[in-house]
C-alpha cells in the first residue's frame, strides 16, 4: 500500500500510529507532522501519495477544523480520519460538517481503529457509533458556515437550494444559470462534503442552518 501522514502533537502517540498503520494496515511509508502548518507541508511533497491522514483533533496551532477545509481541496483524494478523546456530539458534527471522512475516539479500541482505516480506504465514512446516537440533535443546534466548508458563494446558494429538497433544474432556474452549471457546482459540493450524492449530503447537514 502507499502512503499514511500522521498528525499529533505528541510523538508517542504519532510514532505509535505509524507504527501500527504500517504493520497492520500494510501502508508502505507513513510520514509524521506535529501540527498543521507541518501537515500541509508535508502533503504538498507527498503530491497525491496520500491516500490515509490520521489527524488528531487538537493540535499546537489548532484544531482539525482550521485544516479541514483546506485539505479537501489540497488533498481531495486522500481520506482524513480525526481522532479525540472527546465525546462530545458537537465536535463530531464539526468535523463532519468540514469534510472529514471519518471520526474516531482514542478510546476505540485497535480494531476498531483497523477497521475505520479499512473503511475509508474502501471509500466508505466511519464515524464513533457512542457519538453517532447523540449526532442528530448536535447537528440542529450548530449552524453551518459555507466558509468553514470552503464553499464558494455560488456553491453555497446552491447547497441551501438543495438542503430545501429542490432539484437540479429548478435550482437552475432560480440562480439562472444552466442545469449542467449546477450539477457542476453540485460535484463540487459533494467532494467537500466528503459525500458520494445529494441524499448524503441532505442526511449529513440535516436540520442545520446555513450561514455565510
Amino acid at each position: 500500500m502507499g502512503h499514511a501522514l500522521v498528525v499529533d502533537d505528541h510523538p508517542l502517540v504519532a510514532r505509535g500510529l505509524a507504527q501500527f498503520l504500517q504493520s497492520h494496515c500494510g501502508f508502505a511509508q507513513v510520514h509524521l507532522a506535529s501540527d498543521g502548518a507541518s501537515c500541509l507541508r508535508c502533503l504538498q511533497d507527498l503530491g497525491d501519495a496520500a491516500s490515509l491522514l490520521v489527524l488528531d483533533f487538537w493540535l499546537a496551532d489548532g484544531s482539525a477544523l482550521d485544516l479541514l477545509a483546506q485539505l479537501s481541496v489540497q488533498a481531495p483524494t486522500t481520506r482524513l480520519l480525526v481522532l479525540s478523546g472527546d465525546e462530545d456530539p458537537a465536535i463530531q458534527a464539526k468535523v463532519q460538517a468540514a469534510g472529514a471522512h471519518g471520526f474516531l475516539l482514542k478510546q476505540a479500541s485497535p480494531e476498531q481503529f483497523q477497521q475505520a482505516v479499512d473503511s475509508l480506504l474502501a471509500g466508505e465514512t466511519c464515524f464513533a457509533p457512542a457519538v453517532q446516537a447523540r449526532l442528530p440533535l448536535a447537528r440542529r443546534e450548530l449552524p453551518l458556515h459555507a466558509a468553514d466548508l470552503g464553499l464558494t458563494e455560488r456553491q453555497a446558494e446552491v447547497l441551501s437550494l438543495t438542503l430545501r429538497g429542490l432539484p437540479n433544474k429548478r435550482i437552475a432556474r432560480m440562480l439562472a444559470v444552466s442545469e449542467a452549471t449546477v450539477k457542476e457546482h453540485m460535484g463540487k459540493i459533494l467532494a467537500k462534503l466528503g459525500v458520494s450524492n445529494r441524499v448524503e449530503a441532505i442526511h449529513l447537514l440535516n436540520g442545520r442552518r446555513l450561514e455565510p
